[in-house]
């Protein structure tokens, strides 16, 4: 085997006094594309924070092309050749996305002023010649959409021609088409020498575009494996040690009478002509590709936006939310595909985030209960095992699955008919996703109506008793349970007709 351009020799770190690493080796050489996989907590993040310098290790060695090195701070990581893209963006919101790209490289002319021609010029080929094409660069990245800010982020971390790039969760806000060319990029990478460390919960993704494997549990190296020479459930019983079987609970009842009836519903511009209705005990899954309208159909059924044509019966009556909270009131949840960005106060604490959208039932005459509170937010604590479960602890210092756990902590405590779920396992790890299945599938054991949005195909097909297909703001086609299959999806989603 070609020499390491990378060693990790038994590094260690701890959080007050919980273990995140435990004498953990890993290795992988220059040109190759190495994912790290595990649940959230086996110490991905903490493991590559180590080497980027923005964490510092308590133990353990780090060696570059065989010599031994010192990593104490982003700066040195940066003289290494060591750039990291990680979930939580870097960027300066109200700068231009010239700004961020150059951030202490900006161009200057002689006389010592800001060469902002050469400037945008130099970021708009920095993007361009990553494959990220429709940015302006002059624009603050803060009007950007999530995934332009991706780019952004990754152009910032290519400027300088890293030897060591890590991608933590790169494609969880793009579209398949933006993941296509991340791809290409992460090709070209390879051709140039660079070692490419990409974590991702998206195992299909991991087989992609991996030479090699390696997986994390519980702080621990569990091993290490060659993309042919195996599997995703060999991944799955290697991280948390299930089959592939029993990812997807069983149904054990049949749904119940029509809870939710919709019409001929439109937004002009956006979605026209859905008609679908949803049953008690049922989960109904909607698929389609990004821009298929599935969201904005959720967000006129929650009251978010107004349709500007059709009807919607809930139990047999007229619906027609003027806003969530009416809609809420109604007996219908929505749990949006951006937790962050609309699902959660990051900077409140887990208490008031589960709590927030109840808080009218815990009050009387204005005046809040926080015994009440403190019993009702601990119990769907408890119930969907929240760690660390402090009802204090402020919600941004929570792992992704455990977030994901209080926006539906919080929508379980309304005690909804009807819960809309959007992407509910987006960023979140094989075990947490097991778990929240589980939440779903007893929810509508409970008698609770869920549509299910997902662009995960086996999500859908595992867990949803009928699918809808959405292709450009219509829809295509509906599937039993039965008939569902992943080349009959894709077929109406992308082209509109079945497979022949």
């Amino acid at each position: 085997m070609t020499e390491p351009l990378l060693q990790m020799r038994q590094i260690s770190k701890s959080y007050e006094g919980t273990r995140a690493l435990r004498g953990v080796d890993f290795s992988a050489v220059a040109g190759e594309v190495h994912a790290i996989v595990g649940e959230n907590g086996a110490g991905k993040s903490t493991l590559v924070k180590i080497l980027s310098g923005a964490v510092r290790r308590d133990s353990g060695e780090i060696l570059i092309d065989g010599r031994l090195v010192e990593i104490n701070s982003p700066f040195d990581a940066h003289h290494l050749g060591i750039r990291a893209v990680y979930q939580e963006f870097s960027l300066v919101p109200h700068l231009s996305v010239t700004e961020n790209i150059l951030m202490g490289q900006m161009p200057v002319t002689r006389g010592g002023w800001l060469d902002w021609n050469a400037a945008h010029h130099k970021a708009q080929t920095v993007l361009e010649e990553i494959g990220f094409y429709g940015i302006n660069v002059r624009t603050p990245v803060s009007r950007l959409s999530v995934p332009h800010q991706q780019m952004v982020e990754i152009a910032k971390a290519l400027l300088a021609t890293p030897r060591i790039l890590i991608l933590d969760e790169p494609s969880a806000v793009l579209s398949q088409e933006e993941v296509t060319r991340l791809f290409n990029l992460i090709t070209r990478l390879k051709q140039q020498s660079t070692l490419v460390l990409y974590i991702s919960h998206r195992l299909e993704e991991v087989f992609e575009v991996a030479d090699r494997i390696t997986v994390l549990k519980d702080g621990e190296l569990v091993g290490t494996v060659r993309s042919e020479e195996s599997n995703q459930a060999q991944l799955i019983r290697m991280m948390v040690g299930r089959t592939l079987e029993e990812i997807y609970p069983q149904r054990r009842s049949q749904a119940g009478e029509e809870v939710l009836r919709v019409q001929h519903l439109s937004r002009d511009g956006v979605f026209e002509d859905v008609s679908f209705s949803l049953k008690r005990g049922e989960v109904l899954g909607m698929f389609g590709l990004v821009g298929s309208g599935r969201t904005q159909v959720a967000r006129c059924l929650f009251g978010a936006d107004q349709p500007t044509s059709g009807q919607v019966f809930l139990r047999g009556q007229p619906y027609r939310p003027k806003n969530p909270r009416d809609a809420v009131e109604a007996g219908i949840a929505f749990l949006t595909e951006d937790r962050k960005r609309n699902g959660l106060v990051m900077t409140c604490s887990i208490r008031d985030n589960i709590s927030l959208a109840s808080l009218s039932r815990m009050s009387r005459w204005g005046v809040l209960n926080r015994r009440q509170q403190d019993q009702q937010v601990l119990a769907k604590v408890r119930e969907l095992d929240i760690r660390p479960p402090q009802l204090q602890r402020l919600v941004r210092q929570l792992s992704g699955g455990n977030q994901q756990k209080v926006v539906l902590a919080k929508w379980l405590l309304v005690r909804a008919d009807v819960l809309i779920l959007d992407e509910p396992t987006r960023g979140v790890d094989v075990a947490t996703k097991v778990e929240i299945y589980q939440i779903i599938r007893d929810l509508a054991e409970r008698g609770v109506a869920i549509l299910l949005i997902s662009s995960e195909m086996p999500e859908i097909l595992g867990m949803s008793d009928r699918v809808l297909v959405m292709r450009e703001g219509r829809v295509a086609g509906e599937f039993t349970r039965e008939q569902a299959t992943e080349e009959g999806l894709l077929a109406l989603a992308a082209v509109g007709s079945q497979v022949a």
